[in-house]
């Protein structure tokens, strides 16, 4: 029987190590705070600022009225360029897009006649120079079409597209970026921090010290587990409603309740893993290097920043094996959507089977681990 005392004592012990490790510690609360704010705001999902120039060959109204289109905040003031100054401005990267009006633009629009603009893009910031492509195609075409209808009595469109915009309506990126860095900071806390509490003991040499008293394996463990994900939960309580919801604005449609209790059940499965590759590893640094390799696949392959669909089809099957997929899942449908526990339930039955899984077997290693100490 498993001795509630035994795994209290040896969560209080297991929080009074963090508390004395200062470097870790601090990692801590920088990784719950301004890492997830730096990445939330550093890597955008929008188009701001872009440097945009234009060959006016025109000189008309209409090409006027299009260059007038080209605002802030997704793009600078355009910058007329001669033609003959266009290869060299590009080969020198001081423009990501240079729009080329061609002469007799407005007379050939209002006979019919269909002429080209010319949109050449700085593509090595594939991103940007896809959506921009796109946000200037629009605008042009936007551009064009009010002027047919104010300046020749155009008919008006026989199929209008009316937008409804769900859950953000703001299209705020960093509403999105910043929750997957809560994610990825939890997950990497997870991991680093039950492992690294069995490597400090290791070569400390105090794990011979708990082998002697009368405590089980499972019990060593699962303080471990407990300690470093209450420690875990309560710093990102902070980057939840300091960082995100404080200073980026999030609004949380869903219930926090519900969203934490999903993250419980997560963390007994990266807290598991952390210890399970602490096992297998002689030395820190051997960790270190086995934690990269497990972190990085996990957080590519769990839809936080590449969509599922975008993978090949036999890579979208293998990933439902993997719970940070169902944890991104049910973070984004909570947080965002507003989704309650009757739509979130697979997502909560997966992480947990699959927790328990990691953690059965993380228990079989850590018994082996224990009886190769003695």
């Amino acid at each position: 029987m498993l001795s509630l005392r035994n795994i209290w004592q040896l969560c209080r012990k297991e929080i009074t190590s963090l508390l004395r490790d200062r470097v870790l510690f601090v990692f801590m609360i920088y990784a719950c705070t301004l890492m997830v704010y730096a990445q939330a705001t550093g890597t955008s999902h929008d188009l701001v600022r872009a440097s945009l120039g234009v060959v006016d060959e025109d000189r008309s109204a209409l090409s006027q009225r299009i260059i007038d289109a080209f605002q802030p905040p997704r793009f600078q003031a355009p910058v007329m360029v001669a033609p003959q100054e266009v290869d060299r401005a590009m080969d020198h990267a001081r423009y990501t897009f240079v729009l080329n009006i061609p002469p007799d633009f407005q007379a050939d629009v209002l006979a019919g006649r269909s002429p080209e603009i010319q949109l050449l893009i700085d593509a090595t910031a594939v991103m940007q120079a896809g959506i921009g492509g796109n946000y200037i195609n629009s605008i042009v075409s936007d551009e064009i079409g009010r002027f047919l209808r104010r300046d020749a009595d155009a008919a008006s469109q026989a199929v209008e597209l009316k937008l409804r915009i769900a859950f953000n309506q703001t299209l705020e990126s960093t509403w999105f970026t910043g929750a997957m860095a809560l994610l990825q900071v939890l997950n990497m806390l997870a991991i680093l921090l039950t492992g690294a509490a069995l490597m400090r003991e290791r070569e400390h040499g105090t794990l011979e010290h708990l082998l002697v008293m009368p405590v089980r394996a499972m019990e060593i463990m699962l303080a471990k587990i407990i300690a470093n994900g209450g420690v875990i939960m309560a710093m990102s309580l902070v980057s939840l409603f300091v960082v995100l919801q404080a200073m980026l604005g999030l609004r949380i449609a869903g219930s926090v309740l519900l969203f934490y209790a999903g993250t419980a059940i997560y963390l007994f499965f990266a807290a598991a893993l952390g210890i399970f590759l602490a096992t297998l590893a002689r030395t820190m640094a051997q960790f270190a290097l086995m934690f990269m390799l497990v972190q990085m696949p996990m957080q590519l392959l769990s839809g936080a920043f590449t969509p599922l669909e975008a993978m090949p089809d036999w890579l979208q099957m293998a990933v439902q094996l993997l719970p940070t997929k169902h944890y991104v899942a049910l973070t984004q449908a909570i947080l965002s959507r507003g989704a309650g526990l009757e739509i979130v339930w697979p997502e909560f039955l997966a992480i947990l089977a699959m927790g328990a899984a990691a953690v059965a077997f993380s228990l079989m290693r850590f018994r082996v681990f224990i009886s190769q100490q003695q």
